[in-house]
């Protein structure tokens, strides 16, 4: 089974504020296996628009993908983060 993946750009408006999306999303994570493969940290622009924050997260299956954005856990720590960053988020079934 090919594994899911998020892909999120974001720009945070709110960095304190943010600390709370952090906490109020992990309980989603943990509970459909998410794994950071990338959480911030250096980037560089080679096309395109460009974001200060990338992160990727792969999940087991993209319905796992799909179903933790989804999960009620989740969408708490979302209206957060809509709230103090603005950001672009796809969801990607692995190879």
């Amino acid at each position: 089974m090919a594994k899911g993946y998020w892909i999120a750009r974001v720009d945070v408006r709110d960095p304190e504020r943010y600390k709370d999306y952090v906490a109020a999303a992990k309980p989603a994570f943990e509970k459909y296996g998410a794994n950071f493969l990338a959480r911030g940290g250096e980037h560089q622009r080679l096309e395109g628009g460009v974001r200060a924050r990338n992160v990727v997260i792969e999940f087991p299956s993209l319905q796992a993908a799909v179903d933790c954005y989804n999960s009620p856990e989740y969408q708490i720590a979302a209206a957060i983060r809509q709230e103090v960053a603005d950001a672009e988020m796809v969801v990607v079934e692995g190879v």
